[in-house]
């Protein structure tokens, strides 16, 4: 049976629910938190780019919480904030051969008074202290949903949605750096990597069949406009991407990994969470099958609204651990999710020690008393190299008004059975602010590990803007690190109920510190400029629904 997503029905409410969740959003309240939306693009092209102004700069902002440093990513030629501006949903990757060098791509927003983004990008050469923004992949060309990724040698690779005015494309295109993100060649013509809004990427680097191959999949909301769920593969580094295959059971808002044994692993959310697992996408010669459909319990369902206006309230998150040692290729899924009964989230984790075919019951990682009024929200996690795992995200627990958020950080090691007392690692900022003529800060932040911690690029609103009265949007990179808690904190076991096998679905036979720290307070930038008028924004309208075309055959791989 195919998994097509009711599009028509969804989008007539969907679109009203989104009109009323921007008014509530632009007043700074909590909007309705809703179960995540399906068949319903997160991306819309709501506003032309912003008339030019006069750029304005000021300090660039280094905010200091604890032993914990995180530096502004987004800053001009010089170094400086740009006044004004604003950037979130950020991908962070790491030259596994230098680790000084890493790259990170966001959504690019030129002016708070209109919602046009475009793919911007930042790198750096000593380890995070200074960060260049050279611009934009494409001036004035609709882009957005980065993912960013590296190989094992240390060329990055950026992933990038692309769409226009009218929307009648959601299609992504692979760019390529061999110079440490300074700049970025198109390795598909425009459109030409397929997948759809939202995607992800991922990358084999095993030494098996399928070194160096790239698997994507998407939402639904595809460039072959067919709102089927949908996994394709690259043989050939990105220039060409095979005809797009239909995952099982539609899992999305959620990514994918490869295994020390080339095995692909697919996460996501269908009408519950699932691990879908092709061990034959590694052989160039064959057509991808899914060998392995598996539901997984994570305690609660993905969310939208709420804290953060018309976007997710966090995404899935899939890694496969390739240590080598006791806990190699162990599957891990997190991602904060709305229990049962609630309207706020927790972060919660799950573990499978069988390639994929049964998983544990769910674990909490933050570790606050249960408190249905605090948010744990855009929770995401990576594996080390030596098998820790390291888990970040926003968390509102400290915040008298509750949307108040930090950044927090807990690590385990021992494949996540249990996880070390959480801490913060970030000053507190308020998530409502800056938004870019968009009501939300995103859909997603990231994590890349190390033997010694964990790199993290995060959106947050440390700037203040005096022309707007406001504090600004802006990319963040934070190392985070075991130990930052105190003197080795000793991890104490979260309860949970005693781990149950979870049934596989045999997919159909065609488918082919125990107490956080004060805060230090940073310096608020102040502006070197007198602001000249800002124009008027461009009313927000919201789109119109693409028609539901024909598929249009596939052609053979």
């Amino acid at each position: 049976m195919k998994t097509k997503l009711s599009v028509i029905s969804y989008r007539l409410s969907a679109t009203a629910l989104f009109s009323v969740i921007a008014l509530s959003a632009a007043s700074a309240q909590l909007t309705p938190t809703r179960k995540a939306p399906r068949g319903e693009p997160l991306e819309k092209y709501d506003n032309p780019p912003a008339l030019p102004r006069k750029i304005e700069t000021s300090p660039r902002m280094i905010s200091v919480h604890g032993p914990f440093i995180s530096h502004q990513v987004n800053v001009d030629a010089s170094g400086n904030n740009i006044v004004g501006d604003a950037a979130n949903e950020c991908t962070i990757s790491v030259d596994p051969t230098d680790g000084n060098k890493m790259t990170i791509g966001w959504r690019q927003f030129n002016d708070v008074t209109s919602n046009f983004r475009q793919g911007g990008w930042g790198f750096t050469t000593d380890a995070g202290l200074t960060w260049t923004f050279p611009g934009v992949l494409q001036d004035n060309i609709f882009r957005s949903d980065p993912v960013t990724n590296s190989d094992e040698v240390g060329n990055f690779f950026y992933l990038s949605l692309q769409s226009n005015v009218n929307q009648s494309f959601f299609c992504d295109d692979l760019w390529r750096s061999t110079n440490g993100g300074q700049s970025w060649v198109e390795q598909s013509p425009d459109q030409g990597a397929g997948g759809g809004d939202k995607q992800w990427l991922t990358i084999d680097k095993t030494a098996g069949p399928g070194h160096g191959f790239q698997y994507q999949a998407d939402d639904g909301i595809n460039c072959d406009n067919n709102f089927f769920v949908e996994f394709q593969r690259s043989t050939d580094g990105g220039v060409t991407w095979q005809s797009p295959i239909e995952i099982p059971q539609g899992p999305i808002y959620g990514t994918l990994d490869v295994d020390s044994n080339g095995n692909v692993f697919v996460g996501g959310e269908g009408n519950t969470f699932y691990c879908v697992r092709s061990s034959n996408a590694q052989i160039g010669g064959q057509t991808p099958t899914f060998d392995q459909v598996t539901p997984v319990n994570l305690g609660g369902d993905l969310g939208g609204g709420g804290i953060n206006g018309v976007g997710l309230t966090g995404m899935l998150f899939l890694a496969v651990d390739r240590s080598g040692g006791p806990t190699n290729n162990n599957v891990y899924m997190l991602a904060s999710v709305i229990p049962p009964g609630r309207n706020t989230t927790d972060v919660m984790f799950a573990r499978s020690t069988d390639d994929g075919a049964t998983f544990s019951s769910p674990v909490k990682v933050n570790d606050d008393p249960v408190n249905p009024s605090k948010w744990h929200w855009f929770g995401t996690f990576s594996v080390a190299p030596n098998g820790r795992l390291d888990a970040v995200w926003y968390d509102t627990r400290n915040a008298a008004n509750n949307t108040d958020s930090q950044l927090f950080y807990s690590f385990s090691t021992d494949a996540g059975v249990t996880w070390s007392p959480n801490v913060a690692v970030s000053n507190s900022f308020n998530p409502f602010e800056g938004y870019p003529n968009q009501s939300k800060i995103g859909d997603y932040i990231t994590i890349v590990s190390d033997e010694t911690g964990g790199n993290v690029a995060y959106s947050a609103t440390f700037n203040f803007n005096p022309n707007r009265g406001q504090h600004e949007e802006d990319v963040y990179y934070v190392r985070v690190f075991p130990g930052g808690q105190g003197a080795t904190p000793t991890p104490t076991a979260t309860a949970s109920p005693p781990a149950t096998p979870t049934p596989t679905v045999t997919p159909p036979p065609t488918a082919t510190p125990t107490t956080t720290p004060t805060a230090t307070a940073t310096p608020t930038a102040t502006a070197t400029a007198t602001a000249t008028p800002r124009p008027t924004p461009t009313p927000r309208t919201m789109p119109t629904p693409r028609g539901r075309p024909t598929p249009r055959p596939r052609p053979s791989p």
